[in-house]
């Protein structure tokens, strides 16, 4: 399985290079998604994934979107026992093409940059165009968490960081993290 890198990793501050026409539905792209996949599999904390987190410095981002849609459920009612199917969207090439003026306040961490949150402001409203895996071209708009995780993943492919613009930086311990899941 492959490693999610951290900072300090070259890979993280490149400008990501797009998928080659030639790789859309090709085994090297689907090889990319599915490893993409059980390194955000591996990590129940993380929502999203861009290929530079893998060490791969291509214009490809996942979102696990069972993750995302947490549905609500009506007061006193309890989850059911069996977990959600993973769904993962796929965006290849995405660009942002059209954002709100106004912008939301929202803590973040990143995969990539583990035990180090802050917050950030980002748009509340998100328009993205990319590819899917089979060369599809589509546009989806997101507001709220799935907006901020467009920005986020879309700044990986850039080269960029939350923390490079995330104020109130804080530091939270392993340890620390599970003595408050615990309490």
């Amino acid at each position: 399985m492959k490693e999610i890198v951290q900072e300090g990793a070259e890979v993280l501050r490149e400008v990501a290079a797009p998928v080659e026409e030639s790789a859309f539905g090709s085994e090297e792209l689907a090889k990319l998604v599915a490893d993409m996949t059980d390194a955000l599999e591996a990590e129940p904390d993380g929502v999203a994934l861009a290929a530079p987190q893998v060490g791969v410095s291509e214009r490809v981002f996942i979102v696990r979107m069972d993750r995302v849609d947490v549905p609500l459920l009506p007061e006193g009612e309890e989850a059911p026992a069996a977990p959600r199917p993973a769904l993962v969207d796929v965006y290849v090439n995405p660009e942002i093409v059209k954002t709100s003026r106004r912008r939301q306040t929202a803590d973040e961490g990143c995969l990539s940059v583990r035990g180090i949150y802050g917050t950030t402001h980002r748009h509340e409203r998100v328009t993205l165009r990319a590819r899917r895996e089979d060369g599809s071209r589509f546009e989806r708009g997101a507001g709220g968490l799935l907006a901020q995780i467009f920005e986020h993943e879309v700044d990986h492919l850039n080269g960029v960081l939350f923390i490079d613009a995330a104020e109130d930086l804080v530091e939270v311990r392993p340890h620390e993290l599970a003595h408050e899941s615990a309490a």
